[in-house]
């Protein structure tokens, strides 16, 4: 079977496909069509292995609410440039900062999950002037998430073996676009709550992230976010790294966590607090790792709350 063509990912509903320019490469995003482009700025940032399909029921929902509201393929992914290098924290905080920009505004809310979770991060600590809140989706902070590796051996276990395993070459490339992607529905069910399986919607879900994963570049790119993450711990620039994000935010935060989540504790995303003092922690019952998925209404509900108290 040949491999998915980029533009695949550019599925039709209430929204328009947009491409932006930010710095130095191309992103595909994705905005309801009739947004008001004087509007509050909020941008999405998907995890690991997937795409801007991730924030299909927030972009309609948050729009309803008057926000203009912009879900993004992450360089590497879906239909965005995939260059061989920039997986690093800076280059995706710069990605963002310059998204930001590119679309005329001077400050913008960010909601990320997982991976995109620890973009916003870095973005609201690198870029503070442009960061008006963040909201993250099982994110912790780089700071609580490498303290819980250290000390927690459930959430070493939960997390570092996959680690270990996406640093070898070539191999985990192979093992992600295997049998059409098959290793993507594994980790998706692995990982997300046990009712979550059993939803309609479900089906369709792993069939867009399995077709997604198999787009040229896009499994050499996810892992590269894992790499950086992973090896830049042995080096000088990613002890530089996280002395810079080892800093209070007053901003406001929201982290929202499915209690049943096992990739990412409940006690690791606690540890937060150390660099986000004020930050509010809405758990949600019965959900695992992509409560935006598996709870769509309640995740809308609690973001509608937080942007309009911002």
């Amino acid at each position: 079977m040949s491999a998915p063509d980029p533009s695949t990912v550019r599925f039709d509903g209430p929204w328009i496909h947009r491409d932006i320019h930010a710095n130095g490469i191309r992103f595909h995003v994705v905005e309801v069509g009739d947004a008001d482009p004087d509007a509050p700025l909020v941008v999405l940032l998907h995890g690991f292995a997937d795409f801007w399909w991730s924030w299909r029921h927030q972009l309609t929902a948050l729009s309803a609410q008057g926000f203009r509201v912009v879900a993004l393929d992450l360089r590497g992914y879906g239909d965005s440039d995939k260059p061989p290098r920039g997986y690093d924290g800076w280059t995706l905080a710069g990605d963002v900062a310059g998204l930001i920009r590119a679309m005329g505004y001077g400050k913008a809310t960010l909601i990320g999950h997982a991976d995109g979770g620890l973009v916003c991060w870095a973005t609201a600590i690198l870029h503070p002037r442009l960061v008006r809140s963040i909201a993250l989706i099982s994110s912790p902070h780089p700071l609580a998430l490498k303290q819980a590796i250290i000390r927690d051996r459930y959430q070493r276990k939960a997390l570092v073996p996959s680690f270990l395993t996406y640093q070898i070459p070539f191999r985990p490339e192979k093992r992600l676009t295997a049998d059409n992607g098959a290793e993507v529905e594994r980790l998706v069910r692995a990982r997300s709550g046990p009712a979550w399986s059993e939803q309609a919607e479900f089906d369709d879900v792993v069939t867009k992230l399995r077709s997604a994963i198999r787009i040229p570049g896009v499994a050499h790119s996810t892992l590269e976010y894992q790499r950086w993450a992973f090896r830049s711990q042995l080096r000088h620039e990613g002890r530089r790294f996280m002395r810079l994000m080892d800093q209070v935010l007053r901003i406001p935060i929201l982290q929202i966590h499915g209690d049943l989540d096992p990739y990412v504790l409940t006690r690791t995303v606690r540890r937060n607090k150390r660099w986000a003092p004020e930050e509010q922690l809405h758990a949600i019952p019965g959900v695992g790792h992509y409560a935006h998925w598996e709870a769509p209404q309640r995740v809308n509900d609690a973001l509608r709350d937080f942007l309009t108290a911002d």
